[in-house]
């Protein structure tokens, strides 16, 4: 699906030996999705045509997901994947953060390893680098996802940008993030508030952003963990910080 408007190059010269993307797979106990969230992911790289990389940390899975992902790299030696392992359950956030230090793309984004992204959806987000420096992706359909999901992720997005003042449309869409922005305003969370965490933080920051729209689709096997105890602590973790640093913003203007 086309965005409405004209793509540019963004005035940030590339270092030395950077790659366009680095793609970081997230992965715990994603057996029977793994392969086929590479398969989609790396296709989609190679009808674009960009350098880029696939790094796929797995979060000590206790199925056949590693072996799966070696598989895979066996039977796709041209496909640049790289398998980083975690001998602890450290959690998307951490990982997310620790793989922006292994990454080599200039840009960097997270994909998880559940299948719920299209081929269709890759090639848009790889079709928008160097568009902006922070490149948001909201879904415009989300197929098999449930009515009950559906509101409680509105509400959530809602909630987000009456705390921080903003109007984004989706906060958990994956965004394609400069990775020294990553690097630099790193999160400290668990949970999956960690997108809105980085995302409100580099608005504060003034950055340059663009909206896309794209298709998602819900997991075809397994259960998701957005709506856990433990996420859900988190998440509440996330939304005092950001209603906190919006309360400072307003405070250092008032005075």
């Amino acid at each position: 699906m086309a965005a409405e408007f004209e793509i540019e190059t963004l005035r940030v010269a590339p270092r030395e030996g950077e790659l366009d993307v680095t793609f970081i797979v997230a992965c715990y106990n994603e057996e029977g999705n793994i392969i086929p969230t590479l398969t989609e992911l790396t296709g989609a790289i190679a009808e674009v045509g960009c350098s880029a990389e696939v790094l796929v940390i797995d979060d000590a899975s206790r199925d056949r997901t590693c072996d799966e992902v070696r598989e895979f790299q066996a039977a796709n030696p041209e496909a640049n994947v790289v398998l980083l392992t975690n001998r602890v359950n450290r959690g998307l956030a951490q990982n997310f953060i620790e793989g922006a230090f292994h990454a080599k793309g200039r840009y960097y984004r997270l994909v998880c390893g559940d299948n719920a992204e299209p081929r269709e959806t890759f090639v848009t987000v790889l079709r928008h680098l160097g568009a902006a420096e922070l490149v948001l992706f909201y879904p415009v359909e989300i197929v098999g996802r449930s009515l009950h999901r559906k509101v409680i992720s509105r509400a959530y997005t809602s909630l987000i940008n009456g705390i921080s003042g903003n109007s984004i449309r989706y906060y958990n869409g994956g965004p394609l993030f400069l990775r020294h922005h990553v690097m630099r305003w790193h999160t400290n969370y668990r949970g999956f508030g960690f997108q809105a965490d980085m995302v409100t933080r580099l608005l504060e920051e003034g950055v340059e952003y663009i909206e896309v729209p794209v298709m998602h689709q819900d997991r075809s096997q397994g259960t998701s963990q957005a709506l856990t105890l433990q996420n859900g602590l988190s998440v509440a973790h996330t939304l005092f910080d950001i209603s906190t640093r919006r309360l400072g913003r307003l405070t250092h203007q008032w005075l």
